[in-house]
């Protein structure tokens, strides 16, 4: 570990009284605690082992360390909800330990919806196998049978009534030195008393009083504040600094490692300033394609190769009378995660270890990152998760994190990084841009018969563990190496019954920015492309987009969803368009479905919206959607991410688009890049599904796929306009209503 570091804030991860380990860092102000669990100077940190999870305290608190971070998605209540009904203690007697690489099991990055569905999992069994062993220690010193014991209060008593032991005196200060046993009975949900409720989120009301420590507000005695210059164009190399453009700012330290080019100051704004005055001279670069050409240039290449996705039944080679084709393209563009916080970090590297506190939705994976171009063991290098801006994805987080740990090794003390708004929507990874081209042929009854899907998108290199980041990339560092956009090519073929089913991926060399996960990645696009041409089936062969869509699905949870959502517009049967389309303001209906990933959550959504013809402009006013997670933890965690879900890619299907030209990124600000508006948030009537004896399948992603889709056949139903390429700008609706391609 690196020579003791005193914080200057308290925050929930930095010390909390329970768990098999000394703390090796002092606190300023607070007391120093030590883990009272079997008082050694080691965690166990194996995914594995239930100490890695779990550990019982002397006070009769139980300790949980979870992998998985809290992005605002509410893991901070649902985690402990989890293990302390598992292990029969009240929610008040958890403690909790998130994303802390040397305090945590390595539990993957939280991604994917997975924090509930595989990280909670996790540790429900280990909780589970905890209980277990606590029963039988029990029953030993009971001299009873362990099936007449239960677990109630943090002890384990006769079930029959009467006293008990507590874990505490049952461990006696020890671990459980045991292996997760996926054996261990669960709890029968029938028995619950807290997870399915909606119990407040911890971490609420220090945010609303200004008191919790964002990583925006983390500082360190000692610390600089840094700032990196960044070129003027994508590509582009530095050729001279002139330090003597700085000398009137005193303190103000310039670093130069080859390309990367930032100053270090005692405070903020001189650094901020500093990096504004400094003058230096950088090649040119004009390497980025045609931004009015993307979609041919990536149709255009170059290629990995191209890879059959999905291949079901065989075309027939006649089609029956009465059987239609259709052919159609879709886009969807780049886009920015624009959190509205920009990046930040802090990193202390000292010659023989570091420590660096972030925001990152993967610190255990960027452990080995960071190690790398640092030049450290991996043992050596410890990554503190604090909460920062929500990004579902990979945003500047990392690369600010790499911008403080580069900055801090250079200048031998602690740095802080804040990027501006400048550099947040220029320089973050963005979500790729992914052009689709669906052809089908329905019968008259309105049976698919064929369905064939290509898709022009980047191929996440293999065996890469994260994205490259731009510092150590322009210092000349190892780093990492490739493309991560994220499982992009899921959910482009239809859950509905097809007599065959092809779906091609054109896996694309690079994309012209640098792509990473941006939430739900890639499945907004594709099922964008797969529901609206769903849609055009069903229209072209003139049924009701209800009655089309209920014909061809048998799974038997996805009709539910779909009904439910009919009953909730009140829907009425008809084909789309409506009959009349000539009203100055055009109201129309739409609705989507998925089921994501075709083994996950899964969403059926219906859209109210307006549509203005002189202007353009779309107004959504109602979304409904009808959602089954599975088991439901938290409801209102639940339903906070399906609003969030929604929100955030209705700003993406009507707004949003990355601007360029050859060297750069034209969109920097909230007005080049701007963002869905208080006043454009629809009424939202959200229908949870629970599933209590299914398991939890995760809500963090799966209401953004069908937002695109249910959007654009809502437009259709009122105009009998057919919008095929996001973002739905008034000058696209307007086109499209103008009879032009959109």
């Amino acid at each position: 570990m690196n020579a003791p570091v005193k914080l200057s804030r308290l925050s929930r991860r930095a010390l909390l009284k329970g768990g098999a380990l000394t703390v090796a860092f002092a606190l300023t102000g607070i007391p120093t605690e030590t883990f009272s669990q079997g008082a050694t100077n080691a965690r166990v940190l194996d995914p594995k082992e239930v100490d890695a999870f779990l550990a019982v305290n002397t006070d009769g608190t139980v300790t949980v360390f979870c992998g998985k971070v809290d992005l605002g998605q509410g893991l901070r209540v649902a985690i402990p909800q989890i293990a302390a009904e598992e292990l029969g203690i009240g929610l008040d007697k958890i403690k909790y330990v998130e994303g802390d690489t040397a305090l945590t099991p390595n539990q993957g990055r939280t991604s994917g919806s997975n924090g509930i569905q595989r990280g909670g999992m996790q540790i429900r069994q280990a909780a589970a196998t905890a209980r277990k062993a606590l029963i039988e220690l029990a029953a030993k010193r009971l001299n009873v049978s362990a099936t007449d014991l239960v677990v109630a209060d943090g002890a384990v008593k006769p079930a029959a009534g009467g006293g008990g032991i507590t874990f505490a005196d049952l461990l006696a200060d020890k671990r459980f030195e045991l292996k997760l046993d996926p054996k261990a009975p669960l709890k029968n949900p029938t028995s619950y008393t807290l997870v399915g409720k909606s119990l407040p989120r911890p971490d609420v009301p220090a945010k609303c009083t200004g008191g919790h420590v964002y990583m925006h507000d983390f500082t360190v005695p000692g610390m600089l504040h840094g700032r990196v210059i960044r070129p003027p164009a994508i590509g582009a190399t530095l050729i001279s600094v002139d330090e003597a453009s700085v000398q009137q700012f005193a303190s103000v330290k310039v670093v130069r490692i080859k390309d990367f080019l930032s100053v270090t100051a005692e405070d903020e704004w001189t650094a901020v300033r500093a990096a504004r005055a400094l003058k230096a001279q950088w090649s040119e670069a004009t390497g980025l394609p045609d931004q009015n050409a993307l979609v041919a240039s990536l149709r255009a290449g170059p290629f990995n190769g191209d890879e059959t996705l999905v291949k079901k039944g065989d075309a027939a080679a006649a089609l029956p009378e009465g059987a239609k084709m259709l052919k159609a393209s879709y886009f969807w563009p780049m886009q920015s995660h624009a959190s509205i916080g920009p990046s930040c970090a802090v990193a202390d590297v000292r010659a023989e270890a570091a420590t660096v506190w972030t925001a990152s939705q993967g610190t255990h994976g960027n452990r080995d990152t960071f190690a790398r171009f640092l030049g450290l063991p991996k043992e050596k290098v410890r990554l503190i998760y604090l909460e920062g801006s929500g990004c579902y994805g990979m945003n500047g987080h990392e690369d600010a994190a790499a911008d403080a740990a580069i900055l801090s090794r250079a200048v031998g003390r602690p740095v802080r990084v804040q990027w501006s708004r400048e550099d947040e929507l220029g320089w973050d990874p963005k979500g790729p841009p992914q052009s689709l081209e669906i052809s089908g042929t329905v019968d008259a009854s309105g049976h698919i018969l064929d369905w064939r899907a290509e898709m022009w998108i980047p191929q996440t290199t293999r065996g890469m563990p994260d994205i490259p980041l731009l510092a150590p990339a322009a210092a000349g560092l190892d780093n990492v190496r490739g493309l991560n956009p994220g499982l992009i090519s899921q959910n482009g073929d239809p859950p509905y019954a097809a007599s065959s089913i092809q779906v091609v991926a054109h896996w694309l060399k690079d994309t012209p920015l640098r792509p990473a996960p941006l939430r739900s990645p890639g499945k907004p696009a594709n099922c964008f492309a797969v529901e609206s041409f769903v849609d055009e089936l069903a229209a072209t062969a003139g049924l009701d987009p209800v009655e089309f869509r209920l014909r061809g699905l048998n799974d038997p949870r996805g009709v539910e969803l779909i009904k439910r959502t009919a009953t909730m517009m009140n829907w009425q049967s008809r084909p789309s368009p409506k009959v009349e389309q000539n009203a100055a303001v055009a109201r129309g209906r739409g609705i989507a479905y998925v089921h994501y990933k075709h083994t996950e959550t899964y969403v059926a959504m219906g859209m109210e919206v307006a549509v203005e013809r002189a202007s353009g402009t779309v107004r959504v006013e109602r979304v409904i959607c009808a959602h089954d997670c599975g088991q439901i933890i938290n409801p209102d965690g639940v339903r906070a991410q399906v609003e969030g879900s929604i929100l955030q890619t209705l700003s993406r299907v009507l707004i949003e688009e990355v601007k360029f030209d050859r060297s750069r990124v034209l969109s920097v600000d909230w007005a080049s890049y701007p963002i869905l508006k208080f006043s454009q948030v629809p009424k939202l009537d959200i229908a949870l599904v629970d599933r209590p004896t299914e398991p939890p399948l995760g809500a963090g992603e799966a209401a953004c796929t069908t937002v695109g889709a249910a959007l654009a056949n809502a437009v259709f139903d009122a105009t009998g306009a057919r919008l095929r390429t996001i973002p739905f700008t008034p000058e696209r609706v307007k086109a499209a209503l103008g009879g032009k391609s959109s």
